[in-house]
């Protein structure tokens, strides 16, 4: 039996345990303190009704997280602290991983911490990793992805290949953003090299698992005329972050405005450090995926996967080189100290709700202000619903505007009395169109009585969300109304009520 190798020895140096782990522990707890503080955010409403309507896709995303919210709420019932523990649980393991990736590239015990202090202290990271999103399991797998990649340029062992091809069928199943990592991956290595992973049986074998395990959603796709690509077209037109604007500036908020210098330094030392020329393609891969979201419109965190590794390429010129003249202050323990304040202030629920209004934080972090006031609707709903006459209350059906709206109302309409929700928005309007004998119905969310007039006859206003904090989100002051009289049955209206967001 041959002697274990000191990784001394085999050109990586020692894992830093002890404070990585501290530090993924910290921010682990930290999470979970917090769990339970607020509401439900709506893409959380929206995911605990998809899991009670398991398939193998959904027209804004596969199935995996849905499955996950089902698994926790059959087997803990509806608890929003442990529906949220596994993103908490995946973000602390992310810390380890950037550590992992700074070794990779050669770093040392401070190239290491360095890197996962910035994954710890990054505001993207920890307001995904409050809630459960298909940002959180996906910024885990693409980092893993990552890592992975970079092992596999050191070591160039079989396994590292198949590893990556299961990541990534892990992460075709909760988005399908990882189709364009790869890519940009590949065609990283075939500019800058090594390029022998082409003639490796493991790479085909790993692309293979990944083929397979997307092939159900794929074809869930192609059976519903491939509603993703409308999905795409409305994200793009909606220019969030600032659209094509915004996509640059918001790599520095999202990344810590003073912490952003050492993703940004580490991208230029890729393309400049001879110490980093086998992982040069990081820095290939970054560019080629910033164009082409650039030019798709797509999102700044559509590229957190790679933010690990840009860390970890600064992290260990500095540890090697020293920080720049002028610089070393951005990568001091004020500063992380500092950034991870902020992050902490305006990612996560830490004010007495009633005061969230008064904050910052919905302004900087809009989430924050869609996990409050849920009860307070689905009650509303619920009194509007009382109101009707004891005939009409028997055929009411309840139908909203958006997903999250309906998931509230789905999640504490029971013990108000409510029937199901209905929408028409994304998955909600493949869950089931009311029944035919539905009328009225009282519809949450519409902005005018004259878009309803063109289902209804008769629409009248009969109450209003209010969520007793004074906080302005897209629920605050919407009407709530009764509409009687369909100009047509339900198997010709509801396809005309079908819209994606």
């Amino acid at each position: 039996m041959s002697e274990p190798v000191d990784p001394r020895e085999s050109g990586v140096s020692p894992v830093a345990w002890r404070p990585v782990l501290t530090m993924a522990a910290v921010l682990g707890a930290v999470l979970l303190a917090f769990a339970g503080r607020y509401g439900y955010h709506r893409d959380e409403l929206y995911f605990r009704a998809a899991g009670r309507h398991l398939d193998w896709g959904y027209p804004d995303q596969p199935p995996l997280v849905p499955l996950v919210a089902r698994a926790v709420t059959e087997l803990f019932g509806d608890s929003l602290f442990l529906l949220r523990a596994p993103s908490a649980l995946l973000t602390a393991a992310g810390v380890v991983l950037a550590a992992l990736t700074a070794r990779e590239l050669g770093g040392g015990r401070r190239a290491q911490l360095l890197t996962a202090g910035a994954y710890t202290v990054c505001p993207f990271i920890v307001a995904t990793g409050h809630l459960l999103s298909t940002a959180t399991f996906d910024v885990f797998a693409s980092t893993a992805l990552v890592w992975l990649a970079v092992r596999w340029t050191r070591t160039r062992d079989r396994w590292s290949p198949l590893a990556a091809g299961a990541v990534a069928a892990v992460a075709l199943n909760v988005k399908h953003l990882v189709v364009f990592l790869a890519a940009a991956l590949v065609a990283g290595l075939l500019i800058s090299g090594p390029r022998e992973f082409l003639r490796r049986p493991a790479t085909l074998a790993g692309a293979a698992v990944a083929a397979l395990a997307a092939l159900p959603a794929l074809l869930w796709q192609a059976r519903h005329d491939w509603p993703q690509l409308e999905m795409a077209d409305q994200i793009a037109a909606e220019g969030d972050f600032g659209g094509r604007l915004g996509f640059l500036p918001f790599q520095l908020v999202l990344t810590g405005v003073v912490l952003s210098w050492l993703w940004i330094y580490g991208l230029w030392r890729l393309f400049r450090s001879p110490d980093l020329t086998r992982v040069r393609f990081l820095g290939w891969a970054y560019l080629l995926l910033a164009l082409v979201f650039l030019a798709t419109a797509g999102k700044p965190y559509y590229l957190a996967g790679l933010w690990a590794a840009l860390w970890a390429a600064g992290a260990v010129e500095i540890e090697r080189r020293g920080a720049p003249r002028g610089t070393g202050w951005a990568v001091s323990v004020p500063a992380y100290a500092i950034t991870g304040a902020v992050t902490v202030l305006i990612s996560l629920p830490v004010y007495p709700v009633d005061l969230l209004a008064r904050t910052p934080q919905p302004y900087v972090n809009a989430d924050a202000a869609e996990t409050v006031g849920w009860p307070r609707l689905a009650a509303e709903v619920a009194r509007v619903h009382r109101s009707l006459p004891e005939d009409e209350r028997s055929r009411a059906a309840v139908l909203t505007v958006n997903y999250g709206e309906a998931g509230a109302i789905d999640r504490y309409g029971p013990a108000l009395g409510l029937p199901r929700a209905y929408s028409g928005h994304n998955g909600y309007h493949y869950f089931g169109r009311p029944p035919d004998t539905a009328d009225p119905v009282i519809f949450v969310g519409a902005e005018s009585a004259a878009g309803l007039l063109r289902f209804w006859t008769d629409v009248t206003a009969a109450g209003r969300v209010d969520n007793g904090v004074g906080l302005d989100n897209e629920e605050q002051g919407q009407t709530i109304w009764i509409c009687r009289g369909p100009r047509s049955p339900w198997p010709e209206l509801w396809p005309r009520l079908a819209h994606l967001s």
